[in-house]
């Protein structure tokens, strides 16, 4: 799967999805730190990567439809510890190849899913 990790994601958590055999591109390494949220969305759409954050705004569907989306995947932890973060990506990480991401958003909290599909956002 191809993802695109936001800023606010230590790159120490990139290394997990790349070893989970993921194609990973970072906001940081694509200098596009301090972009607002719109472009992130544009840019993730344009380049056919699933968008990877820790910014809630993104779960709103009004504002960033996930059907017009490769995926939006929302890792929600209580408090944004690298150590909850990397628990909860690992966690992850096999459910990914299992269900389908594609014109979704899923909020990703520990031991869980959370799945919405196009027809849940009108």
């Amino acid at each position: 799967m191809k993802l695109k990790l936001d800023e606010n994601l230590d790159p120490r958590v990139a290394a997990l999805f790349a070893a989970g055999g993921h194609d990973v591109a970072t906001v940081r390494d694509e200098g596009l730190s301090g972009a607002t949220d719109e472009k992130l969305y544009r840019v993730a759409i344009s380049e056919e990567r699933t968008l990877v954050t820790l910014d809630l705004d993104f779960s709103n569907p009004l504002r960033f439809p996930a059907s017009l989306t490769p995926g939006i995947i929302v890792v929600r932890v209580q408090r944004p510890l690298l150590s909850l973060i990397e628990s909860t990506v690992t966690w992850v990480l096999p459910r990914l190849k299992e269900g389908v991401v594609r014109g979704r958003l899923w909020i990703v909290e520990p031991g869980r899913v959370r799945e919405y599909a196009a027809e849940e956002e009108d």
